[in-house]
């Protein structure tokens, strides 16, 4: 697909369709996308802090976030809904989020070969330029195209 042909596949018209399961949960949603990438948020909420004294939101809520937005990077990428699954997500925290504000995870698809992706992305919780983490992965396709 040329980088300047639209995606059959819209991100925020998926998630407008609702993110169900853990993502629904923790109410994720969209926040804005490009070509090969997807930007979600997940705001800031008491239930998911993980240290009662700091008032931090715990790491589970973040890679869950980062997991769905570099998935939704690919099929975005691919311009096409194909099943996969993640075969690995690595994530470094860099420091902790700011208690009170929304996090925002970036995922980008920067490779596809026949039945493996590559990805990459960011959490910030408010200015990119000071990540709380980074993530690398990779997803396995699970169809047989």
């Amino acid at each position: 697909m040329a980088a300047d042909t639209p995606s059959a596949f819209d991100p925020q018209r998926f998630s407008r369709l609702g993110v169900g399961g853990h993502g629904g949960l923790l109410k994720l949603s969209y926040h804005s996308h490009g070509p090969d990438w997807v930007e979600l948020q997940l705001p800031y909420q008491t239930d998911l802090i993980g240290d009662p004294a700091s008032g931090v939101l715990a790491s589970g809520p973040i890679l869950t976030m980062m997991d769905m937005a570099t998935s939704l990077a690919v099929w975005t990428k691919l311009g096409a809904f194909r099943p996969h699954a993640t075969l690995d997500l690595r994530i470094d925290y860099l420091r902790p989020a700011t208690p009170g504000k929304t996090v925002y995870g970036r995922g980008e698809c920067y490779r596809i070969t026949r039945s493996i992706s590559f990805v990459r992305g960011q959490a910030h919780d408010g200015d990119p330029a000071d990540p709380l983490a980074h993530v690398a992965g990779t997803f396995m396709f699970t169809d047989a195209a």
